[in-house]
């Protein structure tokens, strides 16, 4: 009973982490490569470097403080920051499932990043430009990754292990983003987000209440209840909101 309680726990661990880690990366990647191949791979690579250091720094900072926090509130702050991400994530892909928002297009983002690159003015010898947008890309997407690495891997006492699942995300993707290059529309993104914002809200609820000492049926185990709830919730949601009207004719935000 009790190996089936933590291994419920790690799968939803395990399955967050992967996917919030994934779909950030994929974002940061599509810029990386806009900005290699319209400015540069030198300068591209070096923001990314830069990117990386600054969020190791961040991370040596401010990361080793948060085991210092007693458990009952550093659950309760977490659920509450786990469920604002969740529910941000979970209205965009709602409404983007539901076609009152256009679907998030990596090629769009790639062809607009093109755009803005080409219009800047070249610098002689380094390319500033190109650092700083691969820079911005990388560390802004990575922040969400350490956040989620963070508090996720932290109230759930397995840091270590959300540690290795982010870092094979981050591989993954990025073995996939030499292969494809131009080809990251194809991934389903939305359907990513919308399973974490499922992920991060049943974790943020489940969290919530442990911070307020409520005693869940089953421990760990119940958060495969509130996964299915709340992914029962948002099919509702979509089913309900959907215009009438044919996809073709409906005029979505960006």
């Amino acid at each position: 009973m009790f190996a089936a309680t933590v291994s419920s726990g790690v799968v939803v661990l395990v399955g967050a982490v992967f996917l919030a880690c994934a779909v950030e990366m994929v974002e940061a990647l599509t810029i990386v490569v806009a900005v290699g191949h319209t400015r540069g791979w030198r300068s591209a690579f070096e923001g990314v470097v830069a990117a990386l250091v600054a969020l190791a720094a961040l991370v040596g900072a401010f990361g080793p403080a948060l085991v210092h926090v007693p458990l009952s509130v550093l659950r309760l702050i977490v659920g509450g920051v786990l469920l604002i991400f969740g529910m941000q994530w979970l209205r965009k892909a709602i409404l983007r499932s539901s076609g009152l928002k256009a679907m998030h297009d990596e090629d769009a983002i790639y062809d607009e990043t093109v755009a803005e690159l080409q219009n800047a003015t070249t610098d002689t010898g380094r390319d500033r430009i190109a650092f700083v947008m691969a820079f911005k890309g990388v560390f802004l997407e990575g922040l969400e990754v350490v956040v989620t690495v963070l508090t996720l891997g932290t109230s759930a006492h397995r840091l270590g292990l959300a540690v290795v699942v982010a870092a094979i995300a981050v591989v993954i993707v990025a073995i996939i983003g030499a292969v494809v290059a131009r080809q990251l529309s194809n991934v389903p993104e939305n359907a990513m987000k919308m399973s974490v914002g499922v992920l991060l809200v049943s974790y943020g609820t489940f969290w919530v209440g442990e911070g307020l000492k409520v005693r869940w049926p089953g421990n760990d185990s119940f958060l495969v209840a509130f996964v299915a709830l709340y992914a029962v919730v948002c099919w509702a949601l979509i089913t309900l909101i959907r215009p009438k009207s044919s996809p073709s004719t409906l005029k979505v935000g960006a």
